[in-house]
């Protein structure tokens, strides 16, 4: 089945993708950075970088400490980091909308072939 994969360049700060908006999700999802990124078979530090790099991207932290709790610590998205994931999530939607009739039309053009 044919998709679209939307990736947004903020030159030069850097591009968001859907690779960073799925670590922004499971840290939403598990409160925490490490669990995020064993979800997404990839190292702490990749994620942690990949968290400076959207935070730098934005000029404000996408994600922040939690304190306390039974298990100590962990993270949460910041309102901007929300945001973010409801902006790119819409955007991503409307993509796929404008670009359906179009993407039909290529895979029935492939179909014939």
């Amino acid at each position: 089945m044919p998709s679209l994969t939307l990736r947004l360049y903020l030159d030069p700060k850097g591009r968001l993708g859907p690779g960073k908006i799925e670590l922004l999700e499971q840290i939403a999802a598990t409160g925490s950075i490490s669990a995020a990124a064993r979800a997404m078979e990839m190292s702490y530090k990749r994620a942690w970088d990949l968290v400076e790099e959207m935070k730098e991207m934005f000029g404000k932290p996408l994600v922040a400490a939690k304190t306390g709790g039974k298990h100590g610590g962990g993270a949460e998205l910041t309102p901007v980091g929300e945001d973010v994931i409801r902006q790119f999530r819409d955007m991503e939607r409307a993509v796929n909308e404008a670009a359906a009739p179009h993407i039909r039309a290529l895979q029935a053009e492939a179909e014939t072939r």
